[in-house]
């Protein structure tokens, strides 16, 4: 049977209560999900990706999430896709910068806030959730997506 984007969440809140642990979540998932696009924006890709700009490995795994994100919720998918539009957009400016490949910086930024995961996990006192399942994964960023919706009134 299905779950819904509800039941996922409350199964993901158990342990994601501590007001400490979730405010690292609220900065370090979106962080997370920005640097795995990020590491699998420049692996190299078939000749016929660069007909379509911005088309490589990241955003391949940006659609396929969507998809996801489709079938949990239509609403989400929405917001999700407003997340990734700027995640995609900031990956696309990082790279005109030439300070670091954007896959660097990523790799970086993906270290440092899986560290922080980490330690909120140890100040809740219990271990994250994807160790149970792994689509817990997706449904972190859905999970701080459904606060928002809550709090302006956007069903889901």
């Amino acid at each position: 049977m299905k779950k819904t984007a509800d039941q996922w969440f409350e199964a993901y809140g158990v342990s994601h209560k501590n007001p400490i642990n979730k405010l690292i979540h609220w900065i370090c998932v979106p962080a997370i999900v920005m640097s795995v696009v990020g590491v699998l924006w420049n692996i190299p890709t078939p000749s016929f990706f660069s007909t379509i700009p911005y088309l490589n490995w990241g955003t391949l795994v940006v659609l396929a999430g969507l998809l996801f994100y489709l079938r949990l919720s239509p609403a989400l998918a929405v917001g999700m896709l407003l997340y990734s539009s700027l995640v995609i957009g900031f990956l696309a400016w990082y790279e005109t910068l030439n300070l670091t490949s954007v896959w660097v910086m990523a790799l970086i930024v993906f270290v440092v806030a899986w560290i922080f995961q980490f330690v909120g996990h140890e100040i809740e006192g219990k271990k994250p959730s994807f160790f149970e399942d792994v689509q817990f994964l997706l449904i972190g960023p859905a999970w701080l997506l459904g606060f928002i919706y809550r709090r302006f009134g956007i069903p889901y």
